[in-house]
């Protein structure tokens, strides 16, 4: 153990502290954390966990979520400036415009969003649960914020349903296109393609499973095969080679390396312990409308 590491243990227990680590974070990064998972899963981790500071090793829309969901903790993001693209791609007005184009149809928004727009939605939900959200709301028609892609996915699950769709896309799984997967397939024809509903559709449609990380993650852990092309983050390995080692896994593109999400090093988890870098505040109102966003789908799965 690293006197970093040491000192990073230290802390967290002189400060009642837990450290939450996306699946695609650096691999010492999981290896330090309390709980590694996906954006669902640290979602509701951060809602029940007893503790009086989290430190949320991810990016800055995941921070804002677990600071809504534990509005009385500290919530440190180790990296101020860990972002996310796809995020971006949509504000509170245009969700707002939204609305006024659409009277009257509820709004879903992906977890990937900032607080300002949850506040503007009705419900929110992840990649694992974004199916089953569209399929339990009463209306016919859905606006689906902000990933065309997953809502493309998603509007082919639930074919009863008209799916309103913004063009957002999250940069890294964009970057797979159909030629990367057959180029990949003809390497290893024995292997299994799984990939992120993040990813386009023409990119899905070749694919043998589509799901979110953790799905994905268990697919190749629990399956028969023994061989598997993985088109999602490449954080998602850490697990899989540790969990499997008998299973041999591929990046379908070489590029599926979030640079948002490689930010945080042990340095900075580290100093969001000493300093409280950089911690979390919202404003009041937006705070309580998004909360209500998220715990409306929290109550549903």
């Amino acid at each position: 153990m690293t006197e970093l590491t040491q000192e990073i243990r230290r802390l967290k227990q002189q400060r009642n502290a837990v450290i939450l680590a996306h699946n695609y974070q650096i691999d010492e990064v999981q290896a330090i954390a309390d709980y590694v998972g996906d954006s669902f899963y640290l979602s509701r981790q951060a809602a029940t966990l007893a503790c009086d500071v989290i430190v949320f090793c991810g990016v800055y829309f995941m921070a804002e979520t677990a600071k809504l969901l534990s509005p009385d903790k500290t919530v440190l993001l180790p990296e101020a400036d860990a972002g996310c693209p796809l995020a971006d791609t949509i504000t509170a007005e245009d969700v707002r415009e939204l609305k006024r184009l659409y009277p009257g149809v509820p709004v879903v928004c992906y977890i990937n969003s900032s607080a300002e727009v949850k506040a503007e939605s009705d419900i929110c939900c992840t990649s694992s649960n974004a199916v089953r959200i569209i399929r339990s709301l009463p209306d016919r028609q859905v606006i689906f914020i902000p990933d065309g892609h997953l809502g493309d996915y998603v509007a082919k699950q639930v074919p009863d349903k008209k799916l309103i769709l913004w063009q957002g896309s999250c940069v890294t799984h964009a970057k797979v296109k159909p030629d990367d997967v057959l180029k990949a397939r003809q390497r290893h024809p024995e292997a299994k393609i799984l990939v992120h509903p993040e990813c386009s559709p023409e990119v899905v449609a070749l694919a043998d499973f589509a799901g979110s990380t953790s799905e994905i993650i268990h697919y190749a852990e629990n399956s028969a095969d023994k061989t598997y092309l993985i088109g999602t983050e490449a954080g998602v390995l850490c697990q899989l080679k540790t969990s499997r080692p008998d299973k041999e896994f591929f990046l379908l593109h070489a590029g599926l390396y979030c640079p948002n999400m490689k930010k945080t090093r042990l340095q900075s988890i580290y100093q969001a312990l000493l300093d409280d870098q950089y911690s979390m505040k919202l404003d009041e109102r937006t705070a309580k409308q998004a909360t209500r966003t998220l715990r409306k789908m929290l109550e549903m799965v």
